[in-house]
């Protein structure tokens, strides 16, 4: 694992969306995992405003996303699908035909993660993942106890996680109760994943990272096994642990 040093939240979003943007111009058709949430939208906002100033474009990107919730369609402010548009799609170049995020109001959602799963398959898989983690160490939303040999599948999100996503609706209980979700298995198979991690309330969970043994109890610790994770923390975020750059 490298690990690069931020200053802040600002400087992490920018250090990352300059790796992108860099990775983007060496492989105009390469194909990024994207993730949603707080974390990354200063990534987004980077791209938007690169995009804007000097032109990078996305013509030739592909991008799948980590998850959506169950029953949310992609009108739905809530949704992931309406986030990526509303964050990122609707401001580049990209072919939203060549975007991909899972349906979380089709009929048979077991079929929708097949279908997922094979899609990826199609696309000879990811070349670049960006990541979030979680305080109880979820990446996408494979909670502790997932099998780290799971594939994209159903989640029963956890207490803790809908907690945190409830920020973003109107009350605790509009947030939805399950996910379709990249599995683990899915996301080593990327041929290189970027971390972030952000703000005091994730230090512990890097902490965790860092120095426990690989277990299914903790779903980041897989990324141990990864032969090309680079992570972004901030200050905050590492305060106080030796890290090896």
């Amino acid at each position: 694992m490298k690990i690069i040093e931020a200053t802040d939240y600002k400087d992490m979003s920018k250090i990352a969306a300059d790796y992108i943007i860099q990775k983007v111009n060496q492989s105009p058709k390469i194909k990024l995992g994207l993730a949603t949430g707080g974390t990354p939208m200063g990534i987004y906002s980077n791209l938007i405003a690169d995009h804007q100033k000097n032109g990078t474009s996305y013509q030739a990107v592909t991008t799948f996303n980590l998850d959506e919730y169950v029953g949310l369609s992609g009108d739905n402010p809530n949704s992931y699908r309406y986030y990526m548009n509303d964050n990122l799609f609707n401001h580049i170049d990209i072919q939203k035909n060549n975007t991909f995020v899972p349906r979380g109001t089709v009929g048979d959602v077991v079929k929708e993660c097949e279908s997922y799963e094979d899609l990826l398959t199609k696309h000879k898989g990811i070349d670049l993942q960006i990541l979030g983690i979680g305080a109880n160490g979820h990446i996408g939303f494979n909670e502790p106890g997932t099998a780290f040999h799971s594939q994209t599948h159903v989640v029963q999100l956890a207490p803790s996680t809908r907690q945190a996503n409830a920020r973003f609706f109107s009350s605790l209980e509009e947030v939805p109760t399950k996910a379709i979700t990249m599995g683990i298995a899915t996301i080593m198979k990327s041929k290189e994943i970027l971390l972030l991690v952000s703000g005091e309330a994730k230090k512990e969970a890097l902490k965790r990272l860092l120095t426990e043994n690989v277990d299914e109890k903790f779903p980041a610790s897989v990324l141990k096994n990864h032969p090309c994770v680079t992570i972004i923390a901030d200050k905050a975020a590492i305060a106080g642990l030796k890290v090896h750059s």
